[in-house]
């Protein structure tokens, strides 16, 4: 076969095996490495320190590298589903609320559970392990249609790769101010992933028009204000960032940012007009949404032992942040959950009582401390009292210390 009619044979595939969008670059440097570096520089990667790895950067800028002889690299797009397509079990309310300061209500038991929401990449299960799959999958088929032995690597997420760049260099779509890939007919609910390859293959033209516009409707949206003008993300500030890859303290004055979100976040791309016509289905079936990965409750996570986290959502992305991680991001959640609603109810403070005294992670205990205040009772900051005087943990005793002021 000819080298263009395999391009079209491949594409064809891919397209055939559940894949929404296929374009081919070549393995050239980045033309926009300097924007990634300048990001590090300034520190907007947090505590994700491997980026900023000499090795990591490198490769970055000669993504060849990752594969000897590589010629090609297919650059493929699966869908994800596009919420909302699952209702909150219990709705926020829309009015505005000023600070309760009343007594303690009396409330049925039935209420006291709240649920946090997830972003939809996390509805489904992992999205590494799937793509990985059908990607090997579809370099068998292409190795039966060329009728010869392929040198391929398969990525999703999992190399240092600028893989937004590579993508717009296939013709896949162009990056949009949200700093996701925006495919004009897809939108930008989309997993990316790439196979390098010593097949020599006819590169797609690069998608060079940018349909953003004037457009602001991201950035305004952004609760923490994390979008940058160039078209970057201050991770520092981002809510998918501090509920996913950030393993320490989540900083007090962003908390109530969070909202309700206890894993990742949706809202840049909710409000992007790109996202209003997409389709609400997923490529492949293990990205259909499960009802209980779309909103999670949170007192049940707070009360998982690390064993009973790690089985209750092993092959999901929901691990990512470890038993830690989420139970923390739970907490703030309760927090936030706790100071929109009104009456409040005798079970969340007896669930967050208990819970301070006995979580046996210091960082998530920190963290319920805070959403303890925000009942702001006295029957709370007592609560925050007494478990000032037997605290050992010096950061959770500040914590205390700085609600109790």
């Amino acid at each position: 076969m000819k080298e263009n009619d395999i391009a079209r044979a491949i594409k064809a595939l891919a397209l055939e095996m559940g894949f929404v969008a296929v374009g081919i670059t070549l393995p050239g440097p980045p033309a926009h490495l300097d924007v990634y570096t300048d990001w590090l520089e300034q520190g907007c990667h947090g505590e994700m320190a491997y980026l900023a790895e000499p090795r990591r950067v490198y490769l970055r800028s000669q993504p060849g590298e990752l594969l000897p002889g590589c010629q090609s690299i297919i650059v493929l797009a699966a869908r994800y589903a596009a919420p909302p397509s699952i209702p909150h079990p219990h709705p926020l309310s829309q009015e505005a609320r000023g600070e309760y300061s009343g007594d303690l209500p009396q409330a049925d038991e039935k209420d006291k559970d709240f649920f946090g929401r997830v972003a939809a990449y996390a509805w489904g299960n992992d999205y590494h392990f799937v793509l990985r799959q059908r990607m090997e999958a579809f370099m068998q088929r292409v190795q039966e249609k060329t009728g010869r032995q392929i040198s391929y690597r398969c990525f999703t997420d999992s190399a240092p790769i600028l893989e937004r760049e590579l993508a717009q260099r296939a013709g896949l779509g162009w990056i949009g101010k949200n700093t996701c890939l925006i495919h004009p007919r897809l939108g930008s609910y989309l997993f990316l992933a790439e196979i390098f390859t010593d097949l020599a293959l006819p590169p797609d033209p690069p998608f060079l028009s940018d349909r953003c516009g004037t457009c602001r409707r991201c950035l305004e949206a952004c609760p923490t204000r994390c979008i940058l003008p160039n078209r970057t993300i201050d991770a520092r500030r981002c809510i998918s960032y501090l509920t996913i890859e950030h393993q320490s303290a989540i900083p007090a004055e962003l908390r109530p940012s969070l909202q309700d979100w206890v894993f990742g976040c949706d809202i840049c791309q909710q409000v992007c007009p790109w996202n209003r016509r997409v389709s609400e289905s997923a490529s492949f079936p293990e990205f259909q949404p499960r009802p209980e990965q779309v909103w999670l409750s949170l007192t049940q996570i707070l009360t998982l032992t690390r064993a009973e986290f790690n089985q209750k959502f092993r092959h999901t992305p929901l691990l990512r942040p470890k038993w830690r991680g989420l139970s923390r991001n739970a907490s703030v959640v309760l927090g936030n959950l706790i100071r929109s609603r009104s009456p409040f109810h005798v079970g969340i403070f007896r669930f967050l009582q208990n819970a301070l005294q006995d979580h046996p992670d210091s960082l998530v205990r920190q963290h319920l401390a805070w959403s303890l205040a925000q009942l702001n009772l006295d029957i709370a900051r007592q609560a925050l009292k007494e478990q000032l005087q037997k605290e050992s943990d010096p950061l959770l005793k500040a914590e205390v210390a700085a609600l109790l002021e």
